[in-house]
Order: structure tokens, then sequence, then C-alpha cells
């Protein structure tokens, strides 16, 4: 009886083994890549800017934190008050998205490129 159940075991044990080998192995390996940005898109801020402060950006800046970022007035507040520069590498807006830590999570890389573009094209009120 004590043989039975040993060789009970054993088969059970590799059973799952076997089991075991065979899930691990069909599993894939998915990755994901982020959508090309395309810097010669003729980027809007009222289509593809703005957005992005609306979803992200105006829980803070809404009123408390400067600039206004809120539909309507986020323009104004980052032409006017110094956010948007050329080179665009180097403007304030996106240099805070792009290494201020409070700001990195918040919005995605190609959120970030939308941003950079836009400004590379001249930060036009479209």
């Amino acid at each position: 009886m004590n043989q039975k159940l040993d060789m009970i075991k054993q088969i059970f044990v590799a059973l799952v083994f076997l089991a075991a080998i065979g899930g691990l192995s069909s599993c894939e390996k998915i990755s994901f890549s982020q959508p090309a940005v395309d810097p010669n898109f003729p980027w809007s801020f009222k289509n593809d800017i703005q957005p992005i402060f609306s979803s992200i950006c105006i829980t803070c800046h809404g009123t408390a934190l400067s600039p206004d970022l809120r539909e309507g007035k986020s323009y104004v507040a980052l032409t006017k008050g110094g956010f948007v520069n050329l080179p665009a590498e180097t403007s304030r807006l996106y240099v805070q998205m792009s290494t201020d830590a409070a700001h990195i999570p918040r919005s995605s890389s190609t959120d970030k490129l939308k941003v950079l573009y836009w400004i590379t094209q001249g930060a036009k009120d479209n």
C-alpha cells in the first residue's frame, strides 16, 4: 500500500511539473510601444494640446498654481507667462513636464512630444 501511495505521489508530482513547463513555455512576450508622434504634423493648441492640460493638469493648475491651464485661459497664461520659447527643448513648459519629479508621471511621453512639437512649430493659438 505504501509503495502504491509513493508511486501515485511521484506521478502527481511529474504531472504538475509537466503542466508547469507547458504553461510557462506557452507564455508570449508582449511588448507595447508608444505610437509614433509625427513632428511634422500640424499640432493644434485647441485639439491636441489643451486636451492634455484639461485631462491631467488642471487639478493643480486650475487656479491654485501658475500657469492657469483651464480652457480659455491657458494659452495666454503660457505665452504671456514665459512658459513657451524657442528652442522648444529649453521651454519652461516642456522642461517642467519632462524633468520635474511632480510632473513626469502625470503625462505620457506622447503628450510631452506633442507639446514639444507644438512649441517647435511656433506655439500657435490654433
